[in-house]
């Protein structure tokens, strides 16, 4: 069948996509650091067929996929120490900002 032979060829190339390098970039050279940037990959397929019965005159096929890239953060490397510094949400930055807006406002009612 040439939809199995579809399905493997696009699993085959995912295979060999999901590796290191997909998750890790380039290390990047600052002064006397290197910065190695860090994501979360991720992927997924699905797939369908209907009916065969040719005296409905059915058939069927499909099929789909997608990929994701998500950055995570950085390792920081240095002759003395390696640390992963994470890269915070924006969320939780526009959280923190209202967060400060209303303490400044609270804070200068005190005043």
């Amino acid at each position: 069948m040439v939809e199995i032979e579809s399905i493997r060829s696009v699993i085959e190339q995912m295979d060999r996509r999901a590796s290191v390098e997909s998750v890790y970039g380039e290390p990047i050279e600052v002064g006397d650091k290197t910065i190695v940037p860090v994501a979360k990959i991720g992927y997924g397929f699905g797939g369908g067929y209907g009916s065969s019965d040719e005296d409905e005159g059915g058939s069927g096929g499909g099929g789909g996929g997608g990929i994701s890239a998500t950055p995570l953060g950085a390792l920081e490397l240095t002759e003395d120490n390696t640390r992963f510094v994470r890269l915070e949400s924006r969320k939780r930055l526009l959280l923190a900002f209202i967060a400060g807006i209303i303490i400044s406002r609270l804070w200068g009612r005190r005043a």
